[in-house]
């Protein structure tokens, strides 16, 4: 097999495939078998019809096709592998040529990742938040155990913002009342921010027994987007009563005896958590830093399933979340097209992200042994609430184990990057990321750190 390759562009070539019948010869044999098994000839059992006949009766023309079938697929990904060029895209594939019983040629158009070098990484500098950790980081954790363990308390009083109410809600339009859109004792935090615009301002001054007709749009159901009179019947108003900073709140609501062996739990952890986001920010904003000294041609086959892929996604949320369109975009105050074109910013930097990945994955040698591919299973399987063994195999079944590798690597490479950077924090110090590794694991990198700092790269991800 002969293969020459084409450059149309940056991000595509065309391969031109010229092989030697005689290496059809195991294609060929299927061929004949396959098409055995679909024929029917009077005096042959199915699958048993010899070859000359299957020509006489069908022609050599229907056997060639579907050696060509099975043939090119296979020859097209030796040809690949020959040429060291890397696929990203379906190929456009033509058979040019065909003289039976000498040769078969064929071309393959295919959009590639550009050919490029990665800059020295060594040193990069980057800055990173300070890990202290302040009475107001304190205050703020006690804050939220507080809250998880406030207390409704009836009052005799208007709501006001932070109180709950417990209220009946129902919708007309045009005199007509909407079945679907009517609820009882719903219970509601005003000023918790309703996708159902004027709800939160219709509710402020009202006591137990009030009733308030607001106009407003529909969020949900068939008549989602419709204006219509919204009418609120407060049936009780409730303060969130917090409880006492004390001992037994301590033990109320952990496994120590003292508020201060709660507060220096809570120190104790925060800065954990700090030298994490450290580790975190070290490796993002050096991947950052790098991916800037790089320009990168982007195959556009290649960035439309980016960019689609998110597109579609974002329709299953808007279903998943039984909200119009515009309710949606309103309660995360964006618009579609401020969306849209974040797609099309992240979507790009994903592509020219992976790439750079890629490389250093390369000429770093890096792979993925069966502990990581197994530690990397169980945190997705706790992530997602289910069994690790129903994820693997789910994995398994799909196809997807390869791409869990892929992510596993990807995530060393960015550690790689992180480790060679100079860090700094925003007061100016130097931080040593290695021994933030060995404060929290009492060891090098690898172990509890990594997963916990690719949780929270992957958390920051999904929050993009």
């Amino acid at each position: 097999m002969k293969t020459a390759v084409e450059e149309l562009s940056p991000t595509r070539v065309r391969l031109t495939v010229e092989v030697p019948f005689e290496e059809l010869g195991e294609s060929l044999q299927a061929a004949y078998k396959k098409v055995a098994q679909q024929v029917r000839v009077p005096g042959f059992r199915p699958g048993k019809v010899p070859a000359r006949i299957i020509e006489q009766r069908f022609g050599r023309a229907v056997v060639l096709e579907e050696t060509l079938n099975d043939a090119v697929p296979k020859l097209y990904g030796r040809a690949v592998d020959e040429s060291d060029i890397f696929p990203v895209s379906q190929p456009e594939i033509e058979v040019t040529k065909i003289e039976d019983g000498q040769q078969v040629e064929f071309t393959a158009e295919v959009d590639i990742r550009p050919d490029f070098e990665v800059p020295d990484y060594q040193g990069l500098e980057v800055t990173v938040p300070v890990a202290e950790v302040s009475d107001a980081d304190i205050d703020a954790q006690l804050d939220g155990l507080r809250q998880r363990f406030a207390t409704l308390t009836g009052v005799e009083r208007p709501a006001a913002a932070g109180d709950f109410v417990v209220m009946d809600l129902a919708a007309a339009i045009d005199g007509v009342n909407i079945e679907e859109q009517q609820a009882n004792d719903v219970s509601y935090e005003v000023g918790a921010g309703s996708v159902l615009q004027g709800l939160d301002d219709a509710l402020v001054g009202l006591s137990a027994g009030d009733t308030k007709e607001f106009t407003t749009n529909l969020v949900g159901g068939e008549n989602a987007g419709e204006e219509a009179v919204v009418t609120i019947t407060v049936k009780n108003v409730k303060e969130k009563v917090l409880p006492e900073l004390d001992d037994e709140f301590a033990q109320l609501a952990s496994e120590f005896d003292t508020l201060d062996e709660l507060k220096d739990s809570i120190r104790e952890q925060a800065r954990r958590n700090k030298l994490i986001d450290q580790v975190v920010q070290a490796r993002e904003n050096a991947l950052d830093t790098l991916l800037g000294k790089i320009d990168i041609p982007l195959p556009e086959s290649a960035l439309k399933a980016e960019v689609d892929n998110r597109r579609h996604n974002l329709e299953h949320q808007i279903a998943d979340s039984g909200l119009s369109k515009e309710a949606y975009f309103r309660l995360y105050q964006t618009t579609e097209e401020e969306r849209f074109a974040e797609f099309d910013e992240s979507a790009a930097k994903a592509l020219k992200t992976g790439f750079v990945l890629d490389k250093i994955v390369k000429s770093e040698e890096l792979g993925v042994s069966e502990q990581e591919l197994t530690n990397f299973v169980v945190r997705r399987a706790m992530q997602m609430n289910v069994a690790p063994n129903t994820l693997a195999q789910h994995l398994a079944d799909n196809d997807q184990l390869t791409l869990a590798m892929v992510e596993i690597v990807r995530d060393k490479a960015k550690s790689v990057i992180g480790d060679a950077a100079k860090v700094i924090d925003e007061a100016g110090n130097e931080v040593d990321l290695k021994a933030i590794y060995t404060e929290i694991n009492g060891e090098e990198p690898g172990q509890a750190d990594e997963a916990e700092a690719e949780d929270k790269s992957e958390d920051k991800a999904e929050a993009k």
